[in-house]
């Protein structure tokens, strides 16, 4: 499994990959359209999660899992068969 740490600051993704033999790389949210908001990523590939928990609180960054199969598709609840009458 693959798992993406997120920091906002480059020497702390820079640090955290040294440590963890990952890769950085510049993320991007959605919408966001200046560089300087978007954070830096670590791709990681098999490490202890309790190590990378501590980076994680001390660089003060989050972690993602990045997703290898699309989520499976759940059919919508059956539609009612006429209007609902809400006053007699």
């Amino acid at each position: 499994m693959e798992l993406i740490a997120y920091f906002w600051e480059q020497e702390d993704a820079e640090s955290v990959a040294a440590q963890l033999d990952g890769v950085v790389r510049r993320g991007r949210f959605h919408g966001e359209d200046d560089d300087e908001d978007h954070p830096w990523l670590v791709v990681l590939g098999a490490v202890d999660r309790a190590v990378l928990d501590a980076l994680l609180a001390e660089y003060d960054g989050w972690l993602e899992t990045a997703a290898s199969e699309p989520a499976v598709a759940v059919a919508p609840p059956p539609l009612p068969s006429g209007p609902k009458r809400f006053k007699k």
